[in-house]
């Protein structure tokens, strides 16, 4: 009996103490979390902080969810507790878990470290004071295009000392510790190419959730990665997932879309993108244990750069903050011509936010910033043959950067010296076996050419009067938009 109570007495002990570790632990992280903000000075929507538990609950008791749960059961011929089940594991997969200390140390120390690693980067506004006559409870959308998957780091990154964003994240990253790492930085995850309707109002009834509460979220409209270089089509699922909370006026006053333009004198992925374009396929050609073997020897190939002290930056990584649109102006204007989005069907209402995000993306265009590099290849690109003299390059060059800055392109220290512009460039294309010195000029190699139009295809929409000519001497077989239709496309008899 003694030895019994002696047990159950170290048991209680035990439970004890490790109910008051964890108390001091989650008090001490609290407190550390608080020093966090207050020493970055950021705006963090405090909805961020709602556990994820009541998250999923106030989500379970949405009446839209649960009509789309009989739907499901009707169709499909399941029990409405199956399809509750259903539910809730979708829910289980979307709804991230912020955290303070996850964001703003650790997320700003691996996004400071490795983006200083492979880049330097930049950041500009497309106005002085882009924010101006934003209202600070305002509801805020980042669209911005998509050339990498550092693009996530990348504007978290710069953005950093303002707001925190959450991503929509594809199935990409859900691998551990990708998973756990985007969770914790408040980034949800959607199934692409998903078509099933139960999940779809799970997923839309999330977006509404967040966008009604004030989250800022970072959205990809074009839907995936250009595999070709060039702007994809807009896609419009999550932001009109997102603008259907517009219907409530105090949230309408207070909403914008910000436009982000992105850029980078080298992807990482650019040549696994080619790849894909190349063989017209819609995931990547390698399966997971070549991935990794190919990530691998990127590391190594890098780290033997760095230890025979040959390693260098690959060149620029710039961000272009856009002026903010307002939701309610745009609104406004159409009904002005009597049309009114929300009270229009479904089959009417989608062209008209179709027609907005298109108006965005244009605008992301027309900030992407213009690195050397793609202005380098857009030069090359311009040329009919493979052998182009240092003089003519350089006078192409010059001639394309006076076009840029007189349609406002973004060019990044437009003052310099155009051959010094083009040193910058050429040290990345010699390095990648894109370009080499010959005589007085430079020739393209046999497998550079792809690259070149990748590289060109970021700025073609830039250049005026030359973008006829270089999409005329493409090296690549289709826009990846261009090879989406024609996949997705019915096939004639």
């Amino acid at each position: 009996m003694a030895v019994l109570l002696t047990v159950l007495l170290s048991l209680v002990a035990l439970g004890g103490a490790l109910w008051a570790t964890r108390r001091f632990a989650r008090g001490l992280a609290q407190r550390a979390g608080r020093r966090t903000l207050l020493r970055a000075r950021v705006r963090l929507d405090r909805y961020k902080l709602t556990r994820k538990a009541y998250v999923i609950e106030a989500l379970l008791a949405d009446h839209a969810i649960a009509e789309a749960v009989r739907a499901h059961a009707r169709e499909t011929g399941t029990s409405e507790e199956e399809s509750w089940r259903r539910v809730r594991r979708y829910l289980h997969e979307i709804v991230p878990f912020f955290n303070i200390l996850a964001y703003y140390r650790l997320g700003y120390w691996v996004s400071r470290l490795a983006l200083g690693v492979f880049y330097k980067v930049s950041v500009e506004y497309e106005r002085p004071d882009p924010f101006r006559g934003v209202p600070r409870n305002s509801v805020v959308i980042y669209l911005m295009n998509h050339r990498s998957n550092a693009d996530y780091v990348l504007v978290a990154y710069v953005m950093m000392g303002a707001v925190s964003i959450s991503y929509a994240v594809g199935e990409w990253a859900r691998a551990f510790p990708l998973e756990v790492l985007f969770k914790s930085f408040g980034s949800y995850f959607i199934r692409r190419r998903y078509r099933e309707p139960l999940y779809h109002a799970v997923l839309q009834s999330y977006v509404q959730l967040i966008t009604r509460n004030s989250v800022t979220q970072g959205i990809f409209p074009e839907g995936g990665l250009t595999r070709d270089g060039a702007l994809r089509p807009a896609k419009i699922g999550l932001l009109d997932y997102a603008l259907s909370v517009a219907r409530d006026p105090a949230v309408r006053a207070r909403m914008y879309v910000v436009p982000v333009g992105i850029n980078y004198d080298r992807v990482i992925e650019d040549r696994t993108l080619l790849r894909e374009l190349e063989t017209r396929s819609q995931v990547p050609t390698l399966d997971r244990v070549a991935q990794a073997a190919s990530v691998g020897r990127f590391l190594l190939w890098n780290l033997g750069r760095v230890l025979s002290r040959r390693w260098r930056r690959y060149g620029r990584a710039a961000v272009t903050i856009g002026t903010p649109v307002s939701v309610d102006a745009w609104l406004t204007t159409l009904e002005a011509t009597g049309v009114s989005v929300f009270d229009a069907p479904r089959a009417e209402r989608l062209p008209l936010v179709q027609h907005f995000c298109d108006d965005v993306l244009t605008r992301i265009g027309a900030i992407i910033p213009v690195t050397p590099v793609p202005l380098a290849c857009a030069a090359l690109q311009s040329f009919d043959a493979d052998f182009v003299s240092r003089e003519a390059l350089l006078e192409r060059m010059a001639a394309m950067r006076d076009v840029l800055k007189e349609l406002n392109g973004r060019v990044l220290q437009a003052d310099r010296d155009i051959a010094d512009t083009f040193e910058r460039a050429y040290r990345m294309l010699r390095m990648r076996r894109v370009l080499t010195r010959t005589g007085t000029g430079f020739l393209i190699l046999p497998k550079g050419r792809p690259l070149i139009t990748y590289y060109a295809n970021s700025i073609v929409h830039l250049l005026g009067p030359f973008g006829e000519g270089m999409r005329a001497r493409e090296a690549l077989p289709l826009h990846d938009w261009e090879r989406d239709a024609l996949v997705h496309s019915p096939a004639r008899g």
